[in-house]
């Protein structure tokens, strides 16, 4: 679990980056108390937030455990990529050459202080968000790399012999200790649950310690908590899938391991009516699956990645009985909701991990930046506040705000931290992430490099966009020149964006990038290219004459064959590509009179294809 962080061994050290201290008190530390054919587990509540109670009696402590251990599973996971670095490795050898004489425990102690040195956050779990509702107990926690989501509710049919219950959202202690007690349950035992300030009342007599805990909590963190709600309230396509096909996917990824430089996704094929397809990366392998056929009104295929992260659910998968997929795009995040019964696990995956700052860049983009109108969420969170829950029609006809202006108040609550979209049921929540109102200013950017590139698009001709290069079979490479006033120079970024939108390769003319590269992340310039594609996407995807270059991808399956079309819009030329998958494809070029003609032509050929039942890879 450590995060294995390189050590600064000449210059000047980076600033560390923004974070906010969380100061956790708890009345003891989180445990599973056994005795005999009876078991307690007790739940600490943060004493500085407002008390949240609940006591009842576990039906099934078997799935209890199961559903537990997975959450503690997303909870330690971090699938970042970690080069090979010896800096670390040659201060170990060096810190055990010097511990060689000391006794064990001094060696220990040793051990550990070059740990709190070097890797502070190695032994560091984030508490999760635990909300007691009418309807349910949910547990929420994000992956240790910020890529993975989870969310662990608990119907209150999982229970009986509910007593004492106070509704509301609060941290509860979360550590090794309580995931190492939670194994010892068993199926036979009488396993009663209490979460509150004081835990179990029976031992609260002996603990007269208070449990207390000084966490450097990341803004990224709670920015994700923040985004990853209003990313589950954007148009998505619903795939329902049997355990079977999920246990067959990850089996087959179990039993094979990734191929360096190769591709690393699964690709769902969609056709309305039809069983959806799982294709799984680079094998070819086709999974059909056994669930219900796709309902949506257009074939779509979508490439996701983050396969991987599903081995998180492996021990709650013998209970499951339905998954639930909602893809928001290729390239996009998913949301995986798995459903056992009375309790259902919600994963929500970023596109890639939180180390690609192209995807997460690219995704904030989709998220409402303007000014809003702050009246309409803060009468959605006063309704909220008191029915806890809600479905939009109910919010519509209570509050009197329709349409679009009740999605932005919903989005912006969610941003704020105070609302969740629970995706499992359809319904918004009051969810306070924290007892405090978040300084959204600070929240708002990463780091000052985003700012600056935002405030450099706000400056007319900063930002250019000089050229636009379709490379076959590896993507778009863009040129611009960014000109900053204050350095009075012109700067020349370049990246080449892969067709769902990751960048594959960058560079810029900057002293930054020549002395660092992308180890301290993209700089200024980069980041305001990245933008500026963005927006000029956004503007061509309202009018088809504003097309001028656009490459399109499909694909059609014929038994175990694959045939795939590429066609490419550049300005007054069509180029069209066409072959089988994996192989060298045969190309075809036409040039027009005018800029129109091609554009017609090239819609032309996207009809037909359509109508010849081709997947189409990237629109959405």
């Amino acid at each position: 679990m450590a995060t294995n962080e390189p050590i600064e061994t000449e210059g000047e050290a980076p600033p560390p980056p923004p974070s906010s201290g969380a100061h956790l008190a708890y009345a003891g530390a989180s445990r599973v108390l056994t005795s005999g054919n009876t078991a307690q587990v007790e739940l600490f509540g943060n004493l500085d937030r407002p008390q949240v109670r609940f006591d009842a009696t576990i039906k099934n402590p078997l799935r209890f455990r199961e559903a537990m251990s997975a959450l503690y599973g997303v909870v330690g996971s971090d699938y970042r990529y970690v080069p090979k670095d010896r800096t670390q490795y040659i201060a170990y050898l060096r810190m055990k050459r010097d511990a060689a004489p000391l006794g064990v425990w001094h060696a220990q102690q040793a051990y550990f202080s070059w740990m709190l040195r070097n890797d502070p956050l190695a032994f560091c779990i984030l508490d999760p968000v635990i909300t007691v509702h009418p309807d349910q107990v949910m547990f929420e926690v994000f992956g240790k790399d910020e890529s993975t989501y989870a969310n662990l509710a608990f119907a209150r049919e999982a229970f009986t012999e509910v007593g004492t219950t106070a509704h509301g959202s609060t941290n509860i202690d979360f550590s090794d200790a309580l995931y190492a007690s939670v194994q010892q349950m068993r199926g036979y035992r009488a396993t009663k649950l209490a979460i509150g300030h004081e835990g179990v009342k029976t031992s609260v007599e002996t603990r007269k310690e208070v449990l207390e805990k000084k966490i450097q909590v990341p803004d990224s963190w709670l920015r994700g908590f923040l985004q990853v709600q209003s990313a589950a309230t954007l148009p998505f396509d619903h795939v329902q899938l049997s355990p079977m096909d999920l246990y067959n996917v990850l089996r087959h990824l179990r039993m094979n391991g990734d191929r360096k430089g190769k591709k690393r996704g699964l690709r769902y094929e969609l056709v309305p009516a039809q069983q959806p397809r799982i294709v799984a990366e680079p094998w070819e392998t086709v999974f059909t699956t056994t669930g219900d056929v796709f309902r949506g009104k257009a074939a779509r295929l979508v490439r996701v990645w983050g396969r991987r992260r599903l081995m998180t659910v492996k021990r709650l998968l013998p209970f499951v009985q339905s998954v639930d997929v909602y893809l928001l795009g290729s390239g996009l995040p998913s949301f995986w909701v798995f459903r056992c019964g009375d309790i259902t696990l919600t994963l929500g995956l970023t596109g890639f991990t939180s180390a690609n700052w192209s995807s997460a860049l690219g995704f904030d983009l989709l998220l409402p930046r303007k000014t809003q109108d702050a009246e309409p969420t803060k009468k959605i969170v006063s309704y909220l506040t008191d029915k806890l829950k809600a479905d939009t029609k109910e919010l519509a006809s209570q509050t009197g705000i329709k349409g679009s202006s009740l999605i932005e108040a919903l989005q912006l609550g969610c941003q704020n931290g105070e609302l969740m979209y629970d995706i499992a049921n359809g319904v918004y929540r009051s969810r306070p992430i924290v007892e405090k109102p978040l300084d959204l200013v600070r929240l708002q950017y990463r780091n000052v490099r985003e700012k600056v590139a935002h405030d450099l698009l706000t400056r007319r001709g900063a930002v250019k966009i000089q050229s636009e290069n379709r490379i076959a079979g590896i993507g778009l490479e863009l040129t611009g020149q960014v000109s900053v006033e204050e350095d009075k120079r012109d700067y020349r970024p370049q990246m080449v964006l892969a067709d769902e939108g990751q960048v594959r390769k960058v560079t810029c003319t900057c002293a930054t990038f020549r002395k660092q590269g992308i180890k301290g992340g993209p700089c200024v310039h980069l980041i305001a290219l990245r933008l500026a594609f963005a927006e000029k996407e956004a503007k061509k995807a309202k009018s088809d004459d504003a097309v001028k270059f656009e490459t399109r991808a499909f694909a059609k399956r014929e038994g175990d064959v694959e045939n795939v079309v590429q066609i490419s819009l550049e300005r007054d030329k069509v180029k069209y590509r066409w072959g089988l998958s994996g192989q060298p494809m045969r190309l075809q070029t036409m040039k027009f009179n005018t800029e129109h003609d091609a554009r017609q032509a090239y819609f032309a050929k996207l009809a037909d294809l359509d109508a010849k039942g081709y997947l189409d890879a990237i629109a959405e």
